[in-house]
């Protein structure tokens, strides 16, 4: 080792200084120094992240298939036009009908899991058929309905495809109120498919605009002038053969978006077009030959898709998040500004305590949202098959219906919360990258446009939120009752032990312990809570009724909501650090802390307020969230590097692995802009500037270019 050294000092020492300074800031090399500091196994944590070796090794296989896939390139995608994207995002689908068709389901899931990451504009064209349109199908659909749609080509796409309208132009979030009227018509065993008002008209419809043929229509099922609520209907919009609308069928294209265009979202309107009474799926409710209605016990089941559709954003949301941050950190590792008093060397972006700030507490709280998104697809799956095995009498009824409750409303809340601190996080990136984050080329400016979608769709944020806070004041009401509720809002059940408790610890490093954040935060939860709950009761003994009492309490329902999103994520990330061992474990110790700190910092008045920290043990937190900044940023790269992102799937010149950023950059920049003859000199700029004046008839002297002669100057000096 010691000659090694010798050897190194002695190539060093027939450096020029220009030399040393090259080294020293290559890109390259301070890349390798950051890789360098793993204090951990970067593969086992992959696999921890993956869920297991299995499916990382599934998971890179996939990636290089898509890199190889010319149908897949993406070096050009900032710079072509919206129907050529969209054109480019049908043709993709033939690449991935192989693999549905050869794949089993959970391998594909995992297949469209990357492909999000990659093109979520074309994740989501695929996603409105197989995931909407064949989801609503199996949500709704009785098992005969479901195989004939399945034989008529809805599985295989061949024959028809498919196109979810829910959505309508003056109602989004709110489907029972929902405009589009299906009419039974006994007299020829019918429904009557009709768009009423200029509202009803079905708006934002993925698919519609140029590709879609058959729909899954809301609507409002009427049957002998009785609304029985919103159901769902297949209609047929187009001929297969020849693309024409079906009568009554008027289709548009809504154009160009903030993002994902790639699909053809569209507008549709329906005037009286008549469907066979076989077309509304009759899973739940029924409707006979002779008009009769029958309607279920479980109502709750026909948003089956939509729950199906939240949990898939929060893991989408933690896998959005790790590209970002993959670029932002790995930028802020070789980008260098500014030099110290004692140094010549310019620092690191990422040697900054501001920007430790600015990206460290966010990647903690992506690893948060990748612990949480896990349990909640198994909260779901396990829901799912009970309730598919779910029938009026069962003895575990209750059970199931509470679980359901439990589900709805936890998705809906972490739906929100994680979509709106993903957004957020891109943004954080997009500025922490500087002038260059501002090109379309490092990725930042287009994910951000892609994802903020989410924040709206599949029910917009904040009445999630709402419905989430309203699901709490309800537990609270049944908690005060004596019912045990499910473990998600358990800590409801303690509230005689929580409200009024203060933090008890002697040593204020005692703080740091995870079951001392976890509860404190039960105890903010439960007097936010319970103050949601009470001014909810206050407005129903003015003589309100439950709804409108509900609304004058939606700032206090929006803020219990919240915060208890921000509990139940901390302690989901430290249920799941606790299943880790070793090298690992020190590390996402020190990640999950990181963001058990950070979050009770961010919502510090509300701790004070109830006063389970006080003024001093809150300025130890901020003390320490300051110092885990410094220590988690000492493996920021091993920890990117564990979310195992090819360059191709990252595609940002600032997050290339090598750390290369500046050639990688400069390369992309000339290839997507190759230089040739002016575009518009002739037409625009020599006209312009060519233009005759007065002063064309003046002489000037070229050569002095509006200088002062020395003669002037010298007379100036003698004055």
């Amino acid at each position: 080792m010691a000659s090694a050294h010798n050897r190194l000092k002695a190539v060093q020492q027939h450096l020029t200084p220009a030399q040393v300074h090259a080294k020293a800031v290559d890109p390259v090399a301070s890349m390798d120094q950051e890789r360098a500091k793993a204090a951990f196994d970067i593969r086992e944590l992959t696999y921890l992240l993956d869920g297991g070796k299995k499916v990382t090794e599934l998971k890179e296989r996939m990636m290089l298939e898509l890199e190889r896939d010319p149908l897949f390139k993406m070096h050009d995608i900032h710079d072509i036009s919206k129907d050529e994207l969209r054109e480019r995002t049908m043709q993709k689908f033939s690449s991935l009908l192989h693999h549905l068709q050869n794949e089993p389901v959970d391998q594909f899931r995992k297949r469209m899991e990357v492909v999000s990451m990659l093109d979520p504009g074309f994740w989501t064209r695929f996603g409105v058929h197989y995931g909407l349109f064949i989801g609503a199908l199996q949500s709704n659909a009785t098992p005969g309905q479901l195989g004939y749609w399945f034989e008529k080509g809805a599985l295989s796409l061949n024959g028809l495809v498919g196109c979810f309208a829910m959505t309508e132009l003056g109602h989004g979030s709110n489907v029972p109120g929902l405009e589009t009227t299906a009419t039974f018509d006994e007299a020829s065993d019918q429904f009557i498919i009709h768009t009423p008002t200029l509202t009803a008209t079905k708006w934002w419809i993925g698919g519609a605009a140029h590709s879609a043929t058959h729909s899954t229509v809301f609507a409002q099922l009427m049957v002998n002038g009785k609304c029985y609520g919103t159901k769902c209907f297949v209609v047929q919009l187009r001929d297969p053969k020849t693309y024409a609308c079906m009568p009554g069928v008027n289709i548009g294209d809504i154009g160009k978006k903030m993002g994902r265009d790639g699909i053809d979202n569209g507008w549709i309107q329906f005037t009286n077009v008549r469907i066979p009474r076989g077309n509304m799926l009759m899973k739940h409710t029924k409707v006979s030959r002779s008009g009769a209605v029958k309607e279920p016990k479980l109502q709750q089941l026909t948003y089956g898709a939509l729950l199906q559709g939240r949990v898939a954003m929060v893991v989408d949301s933690g896998n959005v998040s790790k590209k970002a941050l993959a670029i932002a950190i790995r930028y802020a590792a070789v980008r260098r500004q500014f030099s110290s008093s004692d140094s010549t060397i310019e620092t690191k972006l990422l040697d900054y305590p501001i920007h430790q700030r600015r990206l460290m507490p966010l990647l903690a709280q992506t690893f948060a949202m990748l612990f949480t998104g896990s349990e909640m697809t198994t909260m779901y799956n396990e829901m799912m098959q009970r309730l598919e095995n779910a029938k009026p009498g069962d003895s575990d009824l209750d059970e199931v219906m509470e679980t359901l409750k439990e589900t709805h409303s936890t998705s809906a809340g972490l739906k929100a919360f994680c979509t709106w601190n993903c957004l957020e996080t891109i943004e954080q990136c997009r500025q922490a990258c500087g002038g260059h984050g501002y090109s379309a080329y490092t990725g930042l400016a287009g994910m951000y446009q892609d994802f903020a979608v989410q924040c709206t769709w599949e029910g917009d944020n904040t009445i999630l939120t709402l419905q989430a806070g309203r699901y709490l004041i309800s537990s609270y009401r049944e908690a005060m009752k004596g019912k045990k509720l499910s473990p998600g809002v358990g800590y409801l059940n303690r509230l005689d032990q929580l409200i009024g408790k203060k933090c008890q610890v002697k040593e204020l490093e005692d703080l740091l312990r995870p079951e001392i954040i976890i509860e404190g935060w039960q105890v903010v939860c439960a007097n936010v809570v319970k103050n949601a709950a009470k001014e909810f009761e206050a407005h129903l003994a003015r003589g309100k009724k439950p709804d409108d009492a509900y609304e004058e309490c939606s700032q206090s329902r929006l803020y219990a909501a919240k915060l208890h999103t921000f509990g139940y994520l901390y302690h989901r990330f430290v249920d799941g650090v606790a299943k880790v061992s070793d090298d690992l474990k020190l590390v996402l110790d020190s990640v999950s802390l990181l963001y058990g700190l950070y979050t009770i910092e961010e919502n510090a008045g509300a701790f004070l307020q109830y006063e389970y920290f006080s003024p001093k043990q809150i300025e130890f937190i901020r003390e320490k969230t300051n110092a885990l900044c410094k220590v988690v940023r000492e493996q920021a790269i091993p920890l990117v590097d564990s979310f195992n992102l090819s360059d191709f799937m990252i595609n940002s010149p600032l997050g290339r692995a090598d750390g290369n950023v500046y050639e990688h950059y400069f390369d992309q920049v000339k290839r997507s802009n190759p230089q040739g003859e002016h575009p518009y000199f002739q037409r625009i700029i020599k006209p312009l500037i060519e233009r005759k004046s007065e002063a064309d008839d003046e002489e000037e002297d070229d050569e002095a270019a509006g200088l002062e002669s020395e003669d002037e100057d010298e007379d100036e000096e003698e004055e």
